[in-house]
């Protein structure tokens, strides 16, 4: 099995795959205070709840946008299932031509995202990940990363008009049903909720001029949407193709497969010297 680590700023999506196909997934919150065995339990007991064996674990792969717990990650990884994690970043395998004027910025999450949608539903494609933050990525039909947008996610907007006002309280996440709202709440809401859209569709349309002058077959590019949001927004507006929660999941299995040739496990020697060098160097930085 493949244990496969989808870190963002606000969560762990966590996935299992045997023999290619997603057995099981979990969400953890994405918490740098904790430690390499505090993890390590937790994902035990997961198992556990769904009768997976760890030790059926036979690799593991990580994609992080959050530096900080990467080390956590990477511990968890040789102590418990005795593998040294293939790591989204450079020098990897993903099959992109990445167009960036410094590839080396490219978040790993949108990286993973245009392998999977790329091998998923071919190109051209617009990949919008509704997240802590919102990434939009424009990939050309002969799978050149160009690029793309960030913008403040939902969460952080909402989190923002809280704190930052006397009064405004915080809200949930939900679509009124209408944009002349009679309370505080609900315009709140409205503001949020169909402002993001109205800011996807804008951004959408832009990036789908843009990418004609690079599509050489006139092909229009299909629009993917994932990340927790997606469906919300999606429910509101006409320019989203696809809704794929699992995208990012899928990407790491796939690059997983591009990158395995020279994988082999560590021995018991290797373990336990690894685990002893990070276990001496969290004694001395924590």
């Amino acid at each position: 099995m493949l244990l496969a680590f989808d870190v963002g700023n606000t969560n762990i999506v966590l996935g299992v795959f045997r023999d290619g196909k997603l057995v099981t997934n979990w969400r953890l919150e994405t918490d740098i205070r904790k430690s390499a065995d505090e993890y390590g339990m937790i994902i035990n007991q997961l198992f556990q709840y769904q009768e997976l064996d760890p030790e059926d674990v036979s690799d593991v792969i990580i994609a992080t946008v959050v530096p900080s717990i990467l080390y956590t990650l990477q511990h968890l990884s040789i102590k418990y299932f005795r593998r040294k994690a293939i790591v989204i970043g450079p020098g990897i395998k993903t099959g992109l031509v990445i167009k960036y004027d410094n590839p080396k910025q490219v978040g790993a999450d949108r990286i993973v995202n245009a392998a999977a949608a790329i091998e998923k539903y071919g190109g051209p494609l617009i990949i919008i990940d509704l997240g802590t933050a919102t990434t939009f990525c424009a990939v050309t039909e002969n799978a050149e990363y160009l690029g793309g947008t960030i913008a403040p996610g939902l969460k952080i907007s909402s989190d923002a008009l809280f704190e930052k006002t006397a009064k405004l309280p915080r809200v949930d996440l939900e679509a009124p049903g209408s944009v002349i709202c009679k309370s505080t709440n609900s315009s709140m809401q409205s503001g949020l909720v169909y402002g993001h859209m109205g800011m996807v569709d804008y951004i959408v349309r832009r990036m789908k001029e843009e990418l004609k002058a690079c599509t050489e077959s006139g092909k229009e590019p299909v629009v993917i949407a994932t990340g927790g949001l997606a469906s919300l927004i999606d429910s509101g507006i006409d320019c989203i193709d696809y809704v794929d929660k699992m995208l990012t999941l899928e990407g790491l299995e796939i690059l997983y497969r591009k990158n395995k040739s020279k994988r082999r496990p560590l021995s018991t020697e290797d373990v336990r010297k690894q685990v002893a060098d990070y276990e001496e160097s969290e004694l001395k930085y924590r």
